[in-house]
């Protein structure tokens, strides 16, 4: 967004002790932001107040955020949806991806996160219209993963991988050229409950690599940033 003063958030929280502390803290990081209670009152403000992203909560009243993402998407309605949810509800994550959402924030979290996730996310849909993240087919440099048969190929031919494996090609290639941490995959895939170390993050790129063909050190898809996380550099686009 070239002009981030005019970028405008939707918060949805019933939790007045977040958004009374959070829409000011995005409003000083120069966003408009208008705030809702639940999904039922955002429906309406997404109407009136036309957000460039939608930041919401899961478990609210009335509507839940899963129910405000599939809403907006059978209205045809693709404004980027940011979710949060506490870090032990991973099928909530995982849920709610499968469904639009376009990324994910485990509370409690640092507030300049949550920013730098609207930013990254905005540069990913800048261009409009249907996104990455609820294409059922993504393509890049000869790989092809279908994501409603959940199955991967490369250069025609099929790919073993096992369900987290080819859960976490399916996020790197939904928001391809963005880094990621192990700790913010380990969270938004995992669930801290299921995997408390992010060498489990580690052994599924690895698998992933070992699967594609693709060298470290040359990638062709899968680029490591020491420090940093993991990267998927290769463009992607849907079909």
């Amino acid at each position: 967004m070239s002009d981030q003063a005019r970028t405008r958030v939707l918060l949805v929280d019933d939790e007045e002790a977040i958004t009374s502390t959070l829409a000011p803290f995005l409003e000083r990081s120069g966003f408009d932001v208008r705030v809702e209670a639940d999904g039922e009152s955002a429906l309406a403000a997404h109407a009136a107040f036309a957000p460039h992203i939608v930041v919401s909560d899961v478990l609210m009243p009335r509507m839940d955020g899963r129910e405000l993402v599939r809403s907006l998407r059978r209205a045809d309605a693709w404004t980027p949806v940011i979710m949060l949810t506490k870090v032990d509800a991973s099928f909530e994550r995982t849920a709610a991806l499968e469904e639009g959402a376009d990324d994910y924030l485990g509370k409690p979290f640092d507030p300049p996160e949550l920013v730098a996730r609207i930013r990254a996310v905005l540069r990913r849909t800048a261009g409009g219209g249907k996104p990455l993240t609820a294409s059922s087919q993504l393509v890049s440099d000869g790989l092809r993963l279908d994501r409603v048969a959940r199955r991967a190929q490369r250069e025609g031919a099929a790919i073993e991988l096992t369900p987290k494996a080819l859960t976490l090609l399916e996020y790197l290639m939904s928001h391809p050229d963005e880094v990621h941490t192990r700790e913010h995959l380990l969270e938004t895939l995992w669930g801290f409950e299921f995997a408390v170390t992010t060498r489990a993050v580690d052994h599924r790129i690895a698998e992933l690599r070992r699967a594609l063909g693709d060298d470290a050190q040359q990638p062709r898809w899968i680029e490591t940033l020491p420090g940093a996380g993991y990267r998927f550099c290769a463009p992607v686009s849907a079909s």
